[in-house]
């Protein structure tokens, strides 16, 4: 006796690739009888997929279903793609705000000259307002430890030319073969404001 063919489950449904693709189940991929309907310029109430469809293209828009495990599944009729760019826009600020902080190394030697230490400067005032530390260095070797007081010096007028953007952790200490100073970002609420002229 001879059996039907099997059915292909492995079989290749663009349509269901697309849905799995797609965070939310809008207009036809919904196929659920009914649906509490939400949103802008709609009667809140149960209605029929059809009917909640209807009314979406009435207004010219989506109906997008945002609690599928709902019973019935609550569908919202809103601009999806507005919808998607908002979502899209609240997940990067959210990232923005919880990026965590890093230790970014700035290094000099005794005998930094003028072209390096602006370029330098540069690099750690982009650092600052990204939100990272910066830690300056300066590199002795061999007989260059002589000159600790000329590393201080450098070390110093680098943290005045940061004094806006960066906040400085300490003065220069040494640490081995190398004296450092740490840097932590100021923001803008903390910036020292420009004194104001009195009123005569």
């Amino acid at each position: 006796m001879a059996f039907p063919p099997r059915p292909n489950r492995g079989g290749f449904n663009p349509r269901f690739r697309k849905e799995q693709q797609q965070e939310h189940r809008t207009n036809h991929m919904i196929r659920v009888p009914e649906v509490r309907l939400v949103g802008d310029n709609v009667q809140v109430g149960i209605y029929s997929v059809q009917d909640a469809m209807k009314i979406a293209q009435s207004l010219e828009l989506d109906l997008v279903e945002i609690s599928p495990g709902a019973n019935p599944p609550v569908c919202k009729v809103i601009d999806y793609n507005k919808f998607l760019y908002d979502e899209k826009k609240k997940k990067k600020e959210m990232k923005a705000k919880s990026k965590t902080s890093e230790v970014k190394e700035i290094r000099f030697t005794p005998n930094t000259d003028d072209h390096d230490f602006e370029f330098k400067v540069k690099h750690a005032e982009k650092f600052l307002a990204d939100g990272d530390k910066v830690k300056a260095h300066v590199q002795f070797k061999g007989r260059a430890i002589m000159f600790k007081e000329r590393g201080e010096l450098l070390l110093l007028k680098f943290a005045d030319r940061l004094k806006e953007v960066g906040a400085l952790e300490g003065l220069p200490k040494m640490e081995g073969k190398r004296m450092q100073v740490m840097f932590a970002p100021k923001s803008a609420k903390n910036a020292k404001k420009k004194p104001q002229p009195a009123d005569k």
